[in-house]
């Protein structure tokens, strides 16, 4: 194990030293290699070494680079050097993080990092958390408390007794709410597409003056961070009104909910803490590897409620039991490596990482608009969406940049019109890598007809 545990190290160590030049997307014959790794399974026992081997041998090169430098697509953030090395402790441990008989250590470290977190993005003190996978589950989380107390509030039980027959809840959505906010509403029987769409401005931000009157169980959804042009709800104006008409708000801040951590940003999360619920994700902003989403609850009773579960073989104790507050029981102890990311960054570091991204979205909005190039958004945090000229040719310059290997930027659709997305994540990005990519971006755009 020794012997087979260092050479996973020296292979690691070898990969993360040369992220930093290599192509971010990987080249088709190494993607074309992988299916090597998909021989008929062995009759015979194979040697770790030569397991391990193989593995790094093949899978390596086949890697997307999205942990380096110059990867500015889907919002993924890179895996600070402190959260890498506690990821591996933790694999070591092995722990079940489902309560604190499985493991006293997972169940006292996210205490801690629940702490940490609320007083990092400024919400309020004594919310109940669940550290789940991602962001969807995260907002799946969240909404499932809202269910609950919505519907409690009207004298329903839905843990005991589900949907049918439940009094309907209306749920109130931005147009350009997230893909996996639909996928939550759906998995909690709430339907995809019956919800209530609020129009939204140029930016995708929710009206307030398009506000839709509620009556009855009520979730009203916004968003922190539109994942195209990083725009935010106007929470402000919207919590009031949705708490004067006795309705649950949740807010997916599954990237936008870091400007708080911000001095120069947290403007934009004006009015966000008033809400009862709230999703983010540590792998973006706070650059914690795979996966790591949290839900926070405002009252932590409604999603005790939704979550928790009871058997004579299960411990009842005093002390906060992760198991009561997620959709899992048998987990990983993700919040080891929150709370590493948060313990090595501290509150300036933090800061610091999100302001960073921001500067370097704004880099990238001003050198491709000084080269002639249509940027469609307000860049107020670190999303940036430009066009190259028709919807045709912006597609064609997308995919000669990810061809290109320089840098890998993802395409979209905003409001009608085909863009390139730059998501600007990771604490390894250097003014530069943005000047390497931009160069690549303008020459590539001037060369593509």
């Amino acid at each position: 194990m020794d012997d087979l545990l260092r050479a996973a190290a020296d292979r690691a160590i070898r990969y993360q030293r040369d992220i930093g030049e290599r192509r971010v997307a990987p080249v088709p014959e190494a993607v074309a290699r992988l299916r090597e790794l998909g021989s008929p399974l062995p009759e015979r026992p194979s040697s770790p070494a030569d397991v391990l081997a193989l593995l790094d041998d093949l899978g390596s090169p086949a890697t997307v680079a999205s942990t380096g430098p110059r990867y500015f697509g889907f919002v993924t953030g890179g895996a600070l050097p402190a959260t890498v090395a506690a990821n591996w402790l933790a694999g070591v441990w092995d722990q079940n993080a489902f309560s604190n008989i499985s493991s006293p250590l997972a169940a006292t470290i996210e205490d801690i990092a629940l702490g940490w977190l609320l007083d990092v993005l400024g919400l309020p003190a004594g919310s109940g958390a669940a550290f789940v996978t991602g962001a969807t589950m995260a907002n799946f989380t969240a909404l499932a408390a809202a269910r609950h107390a919505v519907l409690a509030s009207v004298g329903w039980d839905v843990e005991a007794n589900g949907l049918f027959g439940a009094p309907p809840v209306t749920v109130v959505v931005g147009e350009e709410a997230h893909v996996t906010l639909f996928k939550a509403l759906g998995l909690l029987g709430f339907g995809r597409e019956r919800v209530v769409r609020v129009p939204v401005d140029g930016q995708g931000r929710m009206r307030a003056d398009a506000f839709p009157a509620l009556t009855g169980p009520a979730i009203v959804c916004l968003q922190a961070g539109n994942v195209n042009t990083g725009a935010f709800d106007p929470a402000g104006e919207i919590v009031p009104l949705a708490h004067a008409a006795g309705a649950w708000v949740h807010v997916d801040g599954a990237f936008g909910l870091w400007a708080a951590a911000a001095p120069d940003r947290k403007h934009l999360v004006a009015g966000v803490a008033d809400a009862d619920s709230w999703a983010t994700d540590a792998h973006k902003y706070l650059n914690t590897p795979y996966d790591s989403g949290i839900a926070f609850v405002r009252d932590p009773e409604p999603l005790r409620a939704a979550m928790s579960v009871s058997a004579t073989y299960l411990p009842q104790g005093a002390a906060r039991d992760p198991l009561a507050y997620t959709p899992d029981s048998s987990r990983r102890a993700r919040g080891i490596e929150i709370w590493a990311a948060l313990k090595s960054l501290g509150r300036a570091g933090v800061a610091d990482l999100v302001e960073r991204c921001c500067r370097y979205a704004t880099r990238f909005a001003e050198g491709l608009r000084a080269a002639g190039y249509d940027v469609l958004n307000e860049v107020a945090l670190n999303q940036v969406l430009v066009a190259f000229g028709d919807d045709e040719t912006t597609c064609r310059v997308i995919a000669a940049i990810q061809d290109d290997g320089t840098c890998w930027c993802g395409g979209t659709t905003w409001q009608g019109r085909a863009a390139m997305r730059i998501s600007v994540s990771s604490w390894r990005t250097t003014t530069a890598d943005v000047d390497r990519s931009l160069a690549a971006m303008i020459r590539i755009a001037k060369d593509t007809k």
